[in-house]
This record gives C-alpha cells, structure tokens and sequence, in this order.
C-alpha cells in the first residue's frame, strides 16, 4: 500500500512480552506526526526523538501528515525501546525503506536526537518474545548485542546508529559509523559495521523451553562477531575476587549451617554481635550453590537484564547471584513494583541465588513481612493501574542481626547494658510467621583467641569454598535421586505429608523431637522443618535415613538460644 509502512517492536510487561506492530501512514496534508496507540510520557517523546533522529542521519523527513499506531491499541506501552520500530516504520511508509520482507527483525532500542542507536532494559525478554512470536531476528543497539546473542539460534543484528539499521534493512553496504563516545569499553575490535552476533552458549533447546513452543521453528544458524575487546574482558576477570570460606576462621557451626543450606535450600539466621563474621559468611554461601543450568542462566539474565542490573561485559549470568539490601529499603524495593514502568525488587534479583538482610530487625515490619509470601511461592505478583506483571524470586534468605540494641550482648569487648526486655523486644521486630519459614538459626560468637592466634602465625586455614562445594553438590545428588519422579529437587521443599508418608522415621531417631514437642518448644509445623534439615544432613554425610544425630543436630538449629519465640 502506498503511503504506508510497519516495522515490529515489543511491549513487556514483567518478563512477560508482547509483539507490537508500528504502523505509519503518510497522508496529504500540513505537515504533522501523531502518535497514538496509549503511548505514556515517556514513548510520546519518541515523536522529537524520531524526527531529529532521522533528520540528523541525513535522510529527508516526510513534509507530509504522519501518522503513526502501536497496535494492539489496547495495551499501554511504555518507554523509548519502541524508537528505532517506529523510525522504521515511517521511513518505510516514505518509501526510504523497502517494504517489510520475510526474515525482517523486531527492533528494539532507543534513538538519539544525533541519529545513534542506544542501549535499553529488557532485551532479553524482549528476544524471548520475539523468538515466540516466530521471528528469527531482532535488531538492537550494538551494546546489547552480546545480551540478546545468549538465545540459540537468534540472528542479531546489532547497530550503532539509524543509518546502519536503514542500510541493513536496504540490503545497502553498511556505513562505517564510529561507536557512540560514551561507551568505549564496548568498542569492537574488528570492523565497526553492524554485527550479526553469534548465539550464546545456551542451546536451542534452553531457549525454546523459555520461549514457548513457537521458538523452535524459528531457530536458524548465525555467524559470530565478537563486540568486547580481549583487554577489556581480561581487566573484568583479573579484578573480580571470589570470597572463599577458607578466610573464615572459627565459626564452625555457622560453616556447616552454610553447608546445609546450600544443600537443601534452607533459609539461615545467623544472630551475633558486630564483628563476629556475619556478613563474610553470608558471601560466601553462593559460592557453595551450584551453577546456573541454561534455563536458569536465561531466566536470571532476563530478570537483571530488565531490572538494568546486567553487565555489559557478562551478557549471561551463569553463577547464583548475591543481592544484599539495606535496611532502609521498602517492601516496594524488596518484592518490585512502579507506578508506570513494573520493575523486578531485591527478591527477583536474588532469584535462583542468595538475597542477604543484614541488620534484619532494623528493617521496616511491612517490609520484612511483605518476604512471606515469595518464600512460599517462588515467584512474586505485583498488580498496578498499567496491569500485572509476575517475576520469579526463588532465593535463599540469609537474615543477620545484632543479639540486642547495643550490639555487645555476645561480645567479648563489653558489657551490654540492654535489659532482657529490651533485648527481646530487639529481635522480635522480625515477626513469628516469618522466623518460622527460616529452618537454620545460628548464634555467631566472635571468634576466639586459638583461632586468631593459629591464623596471625601461619596456621591451617579452614575448609574452602572449592571443597565444601564438591559435597554440596554430591549430596544434592543423593537428594536428587530420592526425589526421582516427584516436582521437587530440594529438601526443604518436600511437603511434610509427602515426607511422613514415602520416608517415616523411626522412635529412635525422633527421640530427642519427642521430648522438645511434650516440652512444649517445639510445635508440629516445627518439627515437619526439623525433619527436612534432618534429611539434608543425612544426605551430606551419605546416610539413607537421618539418625538421631542428624535430627537432634537439626532440632539444635530450629532452637537457637538467643532467639526468641522458637517454634
């Protein structure tokens, strides 16, 4: 049709994305460009940003009524990721572009008023959507190229201004038009036209399990470009230094608390006055979770690629991630939200890793109790007036505090002058329904003088973090094999039901549970929990069932003297 042009882009909301069509029509008439389709502020900008942008690539802009729809008209778009479909589709419409043609990409970046092509949040996602749309490229900015390439088998063309993306889409020689200014670690080191970049090291298969059934016909083969140089990745890998658990001294109960959480997805409380080493070992507890599979590679990029947490030097996650959150932030900071643009929280990006509250009771009660409910779940759901959006948030809580308001009720450098109300009331910030979803409670005590002695004179270290992660993941495996044939891979998220009724345990090995419940400190959803640490500590020390020891150790856990309210 003449006078008209289309070219695709993608509206996500969450994770979740949806194709959109940008169609332009140019009209007789006085010289205008409307933009309709439920654009919000942001994206109605685009009209000043397209305009300059096309002008300021030197080529003519249509002296004619322009007039541009993001279909489905229904649903609310929002920011300038929409920049570079939209200039497409009205160059087409001008007949600057050829028609839509089969193999055309999605376009997904934002335009700058000097013509170049930038980066924005959401490629991932974005490509996803593409891929289960049935497209089989997509075409972005040059430093998010590497992000999108981690989806096997997708073309992507990556650009570094409109002239480039006018040029490939002709099937012109692509100009040589140099990197933006302010990105100069992503500078290529070979030719500067727009790359093709090669799929990532997740397979077709991650993808398409990601994308939806659609995705697999899509898949083709692509060429691989490289677009970081080998000095800038280099200076990335040397300054990188990985804590290892060898650097804590002592701490023993904590240390093997870390082990069992990592091996059975526990949640952990360590409890003990400032300095005793609370922080250095809720650094170290990733260390011990296994690598990322490809899906869950993909699904935690996606996650930090839409939160503009990714590094542009590592386009794909591939290790557990660490999130540690101040006190200070909100429940809207810790589960997600917005008020336009739907944003994923702390507990989204600790997905498939560690999320750590140090200074736990100084956290706002709101938030700390809005954590409830992504425990239980795995996921969280955040509803808004623009729509609702879902994000994942299976993490381990790692949650540390001071034993009382002064700090030196378990330190050796004072005397605490908090009295046992005060110290009581301390801890009880953290609400019951919440301490009750955290299996291991570990008093941290500062660590002794042998300790500090052994190490200042060159003494053996503890265990590191390469070795404790070895039986981590073969107990994993024992737990894995047990669970053959059920929903779950972990221990802590065996249903007790199922537990009780597939692996009873016998008087013996619940003696000690016995006397705690007729005690009345521990209660029946306490002990379903003490027997779930009891089966990961049986598969760390290679037994088929937990004995007394491994429930009595566990029940030692669930009843941490220093805090208060154990159930």
């Amino acid at each position: 049709m003449p006078g008209y042009g289309r070219a695709a882009g993608v509206a996500l909301l969450g994770l979740a994305g949806l194709l959109v069509e940008a169609e332009a029509v140019v009209t007789a008439g006085l010289s205008r460009f409307s933009l309709i389709g439920l654009p919000d502020a942001g994206l109605s900008e685009a009209r000043d940003r397209v305009r300059a942008a096309v002008i300021n690539s030197s080529i003519p802009w249509p002296q004619a009524a322009l007039t541009v729809s993001l279909a489905p008209a229904s649903l609310r778009k929002q920011g300038s990721s929409f920049d570079l479909a939209i200039a497409m589709a009205v160059l087409r419409a001008d007949g600057k572009v050829r028609p839509e043609a089969s193999g055309e990409p999605v376009y997904f970046a934002e335009l700058g008023l000097d013509g170049s092509v930038r980066p924005v949040r959401g490629v991932l996602p974005a490509a996803l959507a593409a891929v289960k749309a049935g497209y089989s490229a997509v075409c972005v900015a040059e430093a998010n190229a590497r992000e999108a390439a981690q989806i096997g088998g997708l073309r992507v063309v990556g650009v570094r201004t409109l002239r480039q993306a006018v040029a490939h889409a002709n099937g012109e020689p692509v100009p040589e038009d140099p990197p933006p200014s302010d990105e100069p670690h992503l500078r290529p080191t070979g030719a500067s036209s727009p790359s093709d970049a090669a799929a990532g090291p997740l397979s077709s298969k991650a993808s398409a399990s990601l994308a939806g059934p659609a995705s697999s016909a899509a898949l083709g083969s692509t060429s691989s470009t490289s677009l970081v140089s080998a000095s800038a990745s280099a200076f990335a890998s040397a300054v990188r230094a990985e804590p290892d658990l060898a650097d804590v001294l002592g701490q023993y109960e904590a240390r093997l608390a870390l082990e069992v959480s990592a091996t059975g997805g526990h949640h952990l409380f360590l409890c003990g006055a400032p300095g005793s080493g609370k922080t250095m070992l809720a650094e170290r507890l990733p260390g011990l979770l296994p690598p990322l599979d490809e899906e869950a590679a993909l699904e935690v990029t996606a996650v930090h690629s839409l939160a503009g947490t990714l590094n542009p030097l590592e386009p794909l996650v591939t290790e557990p991630p660490f999130c540690a959150v101040h006190h200070s932030a909100t429940a809207a900071a810790l589960v997600g939200g917005g008020s336009s643009v739907l944003r994923p929280g702390a507990v989204s990006r600790a997905h498939r890793g560690v999320l750590f509250l140090d200074e736990a009771p100084e956290f706002g009660r709101a938030a700390l109790d809005s954590l409830r409910e992504p425990i239980e779940s795995g996921e969280v759901v955040i509803a808004r007036s623009c729509g609702m959006a879902a994000f994942p948030a299976r993490f381990l809580l790692v949650a540390a505090a001071n034993p009382c308001p002064c700090g030196r009720s378990m330190s050796t450098m004072g005397v605490c002058t908090c009295s046992p109300r005060a110290r009581s009331a301390y801890l009880g910030r953290i609400s019951g329904p919440l301490l009750d979803r955290i299996d291991l409670r570990v008093d941290v005590s500062p660590v002794g003088p042998s300790e500090l002695l052994a190490a200042a004179s060159g003494g053996q270290s503890g265990e590191s973090t390469a070795l404790v992660a070895e039986r981590v993941r073969q107990a994993r495996e024992r737990a894995s094999a047990r669970l053959t044939g059920t929903p779950w891979q972990l221990n802590a998220q065996v249903p007790a039901r199922y537990s009780r009724a597939n692996w009873p345990l016998g008087n013996e090995a619940l003696a000690g549970a016995e006397k705690a419940l007729h005690s009345g400190v521990l209660t029946a959803r306490g002990l379903d929990r003490v027997v779930r640490v009891a089966w990961t500590l049986a598969d760390l020390s290679g037994r088929d069932r937990p004995s007394r020891v491994e429930v009595d150790t566990a029940l030692g856990f669930r009843l941490a003297a220093m805090l208060p309210g154990n159930l």
